[in-house]
């Protein structure tokens, strides 16, 4: 399923291939024959745990996986609107055969997608990948749902997930008397997050909680946080939450409506867990995209950071390997691994905000822990993309000036995956050096590529 997949399962618009009925449904159908061949398979329910974000078309290709599902004689238990981790804990909890989730996650409402979480509540992607190319395209029918295969909907099974979610509020810790903002994108969470902050004793200030069908991060969530650092000092609040469509990332705001990305909330997070003795290794999974500001900082303090490449399924793999505790992005999408085996906004949330209560300071405080270093981004547009080293001297050129960066800088060059682009990053401590070699950086290579 190589040609399908990306690093997080299918995604495109509606009714584009593969997002069409046809394909679906022989999705779901050759998906779950796949996995019955696994050794453990029979030690398994044979159920498959469904959910979705709330897009229009969720509800559509829900259908169409369980008319496949069933055909393969697995049973579907559909638990409606719900975030994406809410489906890798209950697939684990509930020893289904695997988890799917509907969601386009940070996307605009006419995408959507498909991800696999397998029964151990992971990510399940190369298994599924391991399905020939042809296994799909070669299957002309789908027998009839199986007798005993059924569907069944219960959304009174997320009742176990904010449970849990709750439950991993340290001891000794109280949220009463709290103020937050949260903004729930017109997604996943908007009824379980405003639920369990409430039930924590939070005064919730909830926006963006009102989906329908087309709203989801429109002008909302974990990538549009103007809305919630505005409502978090207007209201002032004491912090704010913003998830993406899916519930799975997290931005924060701090009391005086100040951004506290990923890099913020894992600062916070790798000095408090490293202080209480629970940061395994001394060390924390991050992306190279991760400001080299916090990288220097870890460091300073004795927190060594394992780099991997872009996207969470690197994070969680460096996390399995190095067997370690804590890992994420500067998206927002952090894995507390002890935990939870994948990003989860709303439990993020929660323990950073246990964090902040713990500091015995206000959350603006973390803010001023580290220094993030200034940052430039050219793109530069491409007709081809001939391997970089293959461009006369232009590796040659960024290593002689990030020797003049030391380890102050850094500088990234990179093809867009889906873009016309070369995209030149560079990052350093001082900001007009790190214009001037981004500019740099590019004249050479159109100079060069001409």
């Amino acid at each position: 399923m190589t040609k399908y997949f990306g690093t997080d399962g299918i995604r495109a618009k509606v009714g584009d291939f593969p997002l069409t009925e046809d394909f679906v449904i022989k999705l779901g159908y050759c998906a779950l024959l796949e996995l019955q061949k696994h050794g453990d398979a029979q030690d398994r329910a044979r159920t498959v745990i469904i959910a979705e974000d709330s897009r229009q078309s969720g509800p559509r290709l829900a259908q169409y996986l369980s008319r496949g599902i069933t055909a393969a004689g697995f049973d579907v238990l559909h638990v409606g609107i719900a975030p994406t981790p809410a489906v890798a804990f209950l697939t684990h909890k509930k020893n289904a055969v695997c988890g799917i989730v509907i969601s386009a996650s940070h996307n605009p409402a006419e995408f959507n997608g498909i991800k696999f979480f397998s029964h151990t509540g992971k990510k399940l992607i190369e298994d599924i990948k391991s399905l020939r190319d042809t296994a799909v395209e070669n299957t002309s029918q789908i027998p009839a749902p199986a007798p005993h295969a059924k569907v069944v909907k219960d959304a009174a099974l997320l009742s176990e997930y904010t449970d849990f979610l709750k439950s991993t509020v340290p001891a000794g810790i109280s949220f009463k008397g709290i103020k937050a903002v949260l903004d729930c994108a017109n997604g996943a969470s908007y009824k379980t997050a405003p639920q369990i902050f409430r039930e924590l004793g939070v005064e919730t200030i909830v926006i963006n909680d009102k989906p329908d069908g087309v709203n989801i991060n429109d002008n909302a969530g974990a990538l549009h946080t103007e809305g919630m650092q505005k409502a978090v000092a207007e209201n002032k609040a004491f912090i704010g939450f913003s998830f993406d469509g899916d519930a799975d990332r997290l931005i924060a705001a701090d009391e005086e409506g100040g951004q506290l990305d990923g890099d913020d909330i894992m600062a916070a997070a790798a000095l408090h867990l490293k202080k209480q003795g629970r940061l395994r290794g001394g060390k924390i999974a991050l992306t190279v995209m991760t400001n080299l500001g916090l990288i220097n900082y870890l460091k300073q303090n004795g927190v060594e950071p394992v780099l991997t490449a872009v996207g969470d399924k690197y994070v969680f793999e460096a996390l399995e390997k190095e067997d370690l505790s804590l890992g994420g992005e500067t998206s927002g999408h952090i894995i507390f691994r002890d935990i939870l085996g994948t990003g989860d906004g709303t439990l993020c949330a929660l323990q950073l905000l246990a964090i902040v209560i713990a500091s015995g300071h206000k959350p603006s405080w973390l803010k001023k822990q580290w220094s993030k270093y200034p940052l430039k981004l050219i793109p530069v547009k491409v007709s081809r993309k001939p391997p970089l080293e293959s461009v006369p001297g232009f590796v040659g050129y960024i290593g002689q000036l990030e020797d003049q960066m030391g380890t102050r800088g850094r500088i990234f060059a990179r093809y867009s995956g889906t873009e016309p682009l070369l995209r030149i990053l560079v990052e350093g401590e001082d900001k007009t050096q790190v214009e001037d070699f981004a500019q740099k950086v590019a004249d050479f290579y159109i100079q060069k590529t001409k």
